[in-house]
């Protein structure tokens, strides 16, 4: 039970734009005790442009920004390319546990798949860096992964709503992004029976995979797995297994979570650009208003 006393911790959410902002969403859901502070590296982004270099540099750069001075002690890199492509950079750049995306989604995938053959969409960074991938041979799985860069644009102007005009442009746009996939994969003899979403834009897409996907194929969020893996390792059971790729928790630091909310849920949100249209688009991804987006300068 958690001491009215003792602060509770900050759990730090970094992305390079609004996407993980579902990530914050189901670690609330999950996780009232904590305190949250999420940044939106927007001024830099698309991350899938750049670099692994460059990409690790700004992801660094984020992380110690939430754990210097916003006093996170546990991280969620809710951005699938920075989780691919700069995992080692940020675990060197802070001193504090940090969960990717990508082993949850894969551990989420080995758990709903009976055929272990699986299919993923991303990014075109996150495709090209074939972290899906590896983290799904790793657990006797076989993956194939494709790009989908035309969804995260209409995710952002809104053509997310299956009963509009707007929204039946994204479902061909993804009718046809899975019939490619499907093709390659009857190409490979592969008989997939899950599919994950490997980008933080496409849980506000859901309805419309769930209306494209075969019957009886079931979709993995990638956020939704992140969280859940989160909640795992607050909330550790007796005889529970470490899971591939995650950290390890001190004893204190999951003590102070506790099993009540010792205070009202504290969430600040940041961005390194354009926060009017943080403030505007943030609720739709968050599932409340965001509040007042907070600006703050990482540099180029």
């Amino acid at each position: 039970m958690s001491n009215p006393e003792v602060a509770a911790p900050t759990i730090g959410v970094f992305d390079s734009g609004f996407g993980g902002l579902t990530v914050l969403r189901a670690l609330i859901d999950r996780l009232p005790q904590a305190q949250f502070a999420f940044l939106g590296d927007t001024a830099r982004l698309p991350y899938g442009s750049k670099s692994r270099r460059t990409i690790a540099r700004y992801a660094s750069e984020s992380a110690r920004f939430l754990v210097n001075e916003q006093g996170a002690e546990f991280l969620v890199i809710a951005c699938n390319t920075a989780s691919a492509l700069a995992l080692d950079a940020i675990q060197d750049a802070v001193s504090v546990p940090v969960l990717g995306v990508i082993e949850p989604g894969a551990q989420a995938a080995d758990a709903a798949s009976q055929t272990k053959d699986v299919l993923v969409i991303a990014t075109d960074a996150t495709v090209q860096s074939r972290a899906y991938t590896a983290a799904s041979r790793a657990r006797g799985l076989r993956a194939i992964e494709k790009a989908c860069p035309l969804l995260v644009p209409l995710v952002e102007e809104g053509w997310i709503d299956p009963s509009s005009a707007a929204g039946a442009v994204t479902a061909e746009v993804i009718r046809i992004y899975l019939a490619e996939l499907a093709a390659e994969a009857d190409a490979h003899a592969f008989n997939p029976d899950a599919l994950v979403l490997g980008c933080t834009h496409y849980p506000l897409l859901r309805s419309l995979f769930e209306a494209a996907v075969p019957a009886g194929m079931r979709i993995i969020d990638s956020a939704q797995a992140a969280a859940e893996t989160a909640i795992r390792l607050f909330r550790p059971k007796a005889g529970h297994t470490q899971e591939a790729g995650c950290p390890i928790l001190s004893t204190s630091l999951v003590e102070r979570v506790g099993d009540h909310p010792a205070q009202p849920t504290r969430i600040r949100c940041f961005a390194t650009d354009s926060v009017e249209k943080f403030e505007r688009l943030g609720s739709r991804f968050l599932g409340r208003p965001v509040g007042n987006v907070e600006l703050v300068d990482l540099g180029g």
